[in-house]
């Protein structure tokens, strides 16, 4: 009972100052994620070294298949608790293409791990990089009968700009709660201004990221692993991600997730041995886009490096 109020405390402070930072702007969200709860390093630096080996992760999604110009994104993550599990290093790398936009970014990845109980730690992460920026604008269709200005019929120059995020994670064996802002400075390339880079400071523009999950055994083959996500952008509707997955034998991962106003998803994922683990995952998408697509898919692959004698004998819930 003690640990469980503890716990509640931590949920309670971060869902405040998540709170207190609400006001009124217009933003867009950060890419999506539907295995999000198999490397949350995609969204929260916290969770640098929270898997107590050099643990590393890759991820390719293909967005609404079937339309011209829509959302790939590659991922990469690779991190490690370091002194006596006080710190987790980490890096990040991403890939993404939108129509004519073009973004690749390189992070890296600091957390201060403190505990908080003998089998609880409360993680601070800071990440920082650069991205860089192109917008292919010669790829465009002109409308016939519309008159476009040519500033905006040639591609923009590679642009590099800078890019910072941070987050807290509190972890547990069977419990975890973050909340994360991974996106600090908002950059855009001006075509105006012979193609500069405008680098923003907005609290307004922030993404907010709360999540929080929980395992519990139904029986000696099967656990429940429920998990949500909330992400908020000020201007935009809060969007929620709800997710229930079941591991049956300590081997196969399946489940089920509602994103609100996108999509339902069916994940998997095969753990081939307590260090490799392979997932897949489909959305099927219930807005207006759905008429014109068949859906997104998902690819990851997992695989935690140890080099004790003792190996890794058992698997990660988080």
């Amino acid at each position: 009972m003690k640990e469980f109020k503890r716990s509640l405390k931590i949920v309670m402070f971060i869902g405040i100052i998540f709170c207190l930072t609400k006001s009124d702007a217009n933003a867009q969200y950060d890419p999506m994620f539907s295995q999000y709860m198999n490397n949350e390093m995609f969204i929260n630096p916290g969770y640098a070294g929270s898997r107590d080996y050099i643990s590393t992760f890759a991820l390719y999604r293909d967005q609404w298949v079937g339309i011209d110009g829509a959302p790939t994104t590659q991922t990469f993550t690779i991190h490690a608790p370091l002194k006596k599990k006080k710190i987790g290093l980490g890096m990040s790398i991403m890939n993404e293409e939108i129509g004519v936009t073009k973004k690749f970014s390189v992070m890296g990845t600091y957390a201060y791990r403190l505990p908080v109980s003998d089998d609880a730690i409360l993680s601070f992460g800071l990440q920082g990089g650069f991205t860089s920026l192109q917008e292919n604008l010669s790829e465009l269709t002109p409308v016939d009968g519309v008159n476009i200005d040519p500033l905006f019929m040639q591609d923009t120059p590679t642009k590099m700009a800078p890019k910072a995020g941070f987050g807290m994670y509190y972890q547990k064996p069977s419990f975890y709660v973050g909340w994360s802002i991974p996106r600090l400075i908002e950059s855009s390339i001006d075509p105006t201004n012979n193609f500069e880079v405008n680098n923003e400071v907005n609290l307004k523009n922030w993404h907010n990221y709360i999540t929080a999950g929980y395992v519990f055994p139904v029986s000696e083959n099967l656990k429940l692993k429920p998990t949500i996500m909330t992400k908020a952008v000020f201007g935009a509707p809060v969007e929620w991600d709800f997710n229930v997955n079941a591991l049956i034998n300590e081997i196969i991962w399946v489940g089920a997730s509602y994103r609100t106003g996108d999509a339902i998803a069916l994940i998997s994922s095969l753990n081939v041995s307590p260090q490799f683990r392979i997932g897949y995952s489909y959305d099927y998408t219930i807005t207006d886009i759905g008429n014109h697509t068949s859906g997104s898919h998902e690819i990851s692959l997992g695989y935690d490096f140890n080099f004790k004698k003792k190996g890794i004998s058992s698997i990660r819930y988080f």
